[in-house]
């Protein structure tokens, strides 16, 4: 939870690998925050694998490994609001922020960025990519 979405937040997300079904590259993510979102952890063994999170809306594939295994929204007990573009998406899942209630309130940005300031969130359990929110927060209208 420390330095969650501070400035080094992204040192431990910094390598890449291709999903194996867009072909797209995306960054790592942690083991540790998979098994927060899949359905049944205690039957998932990762195997010592490097995982990486594809948020492209259009791909079925939510994690994937160097192996090429993958784990879908199927298998996920969380929903991925990286790859919804709905206005009930979350933005942000350590306080339960919506797409929608963000375009209706724009204060509730500040409210997010002031809490990752005073380290009360945890973005690299609770949210499926293992990173800070505020990257997914929709650009124009920041």
């Amino acid at each position: 939870m420390a330095e969650c979405c501070g400035s080094g937040s992204n040192k431990a997300h910094s390598k890449k690998g291709t999903c194996p079904l867009d072909g797209y590259v995306y960054i790592e993510v942690p083991v540790s925050t998979i098994i927060h979102h899949i359905s049944q952890p205690w039957a998932w063994n990762p195997q010592g694998d490097t995982y990486y999170f594809c948020d492209n809306p259009d791909c079925d594939v939510v994690y994937f490994s160097a192996t090429n295994q993958i784990i879908t929204r199927a298998h996920l007990r969380t929903d991925v609001g990286q790859k919804d573009p709905s206005d009930s998406a979350t933005l942000c899942y350590c306080f339960g922020l919506t797409r929608g209630e963000f375009l209706r309130d724009k204060r509730t940005k500040s409210y997010i960025v002031d809490q990752t300031k005073n380290k009360t969130c945890a973005c690299d359990s609770r949210n499926p990519s293992g990173r800070c929110c505020l990257k997914d927060f929709p650009h124009a209208d920041i």
